[in-house]
């Protein structure tokens, strides 16, 4: 199944319901990549079940995009927003970039299938 365009919504499973308190304790013990740990021009590369996406933080905080659904759309490298990162419902981990398990979601809309693997490359200092 594809990542689904920007505005469509996949029909997902109903969750267990999570009381906030352990969502909130679980935020602090989700590994992979998260906001505060990446510069400027820092590269995170993020698997995917079903595509690879690079990305690359600019100065303003917002991503230089490419691959995954963006490559497949013929939209090559996007400049996006990162929201966070869930765990298949609405709640947000908006600290984190991408994180092993998690689903990445963009400003856009657009949700990724269920993230396998993140790597952070940092800038070359000059």
């Amino acid at each position: 199944m594809n990542d689904p365009p920007s505005g469509i919504h996949r029909r997902v499973r109903p969750v267990k319901a999570i009381a906030i308190d352990d969502l909130a304790e679980a935020a602090g013990i989700v590994g992979g990549v998260k906001r505060h740990e990446l510069n400027s021009g820092d590269k995170v590369i993020v698997s995917t079940r079903n595509s690879v996406y690079a990305l690359t933080i600019r100065g303003d905080g917002s991503f230089e995009v490419s691959g995954g659904w963006f490559e497949r759309e013929g939209a090559g490298t996007m400049i996006v927003e990162v929201l966070g990162c869930t765990a298949g419902g609405h709640a947000l981990f908006t600290e984190h970039i991408a994180a092993p398990g998690l689903f990445m979601e963009f400003g856009d809309g657009l949700r990724t299938t269920r993230i396998r693997t993140v790597r952070a490359i940092q800038a070359r200092k000059r």
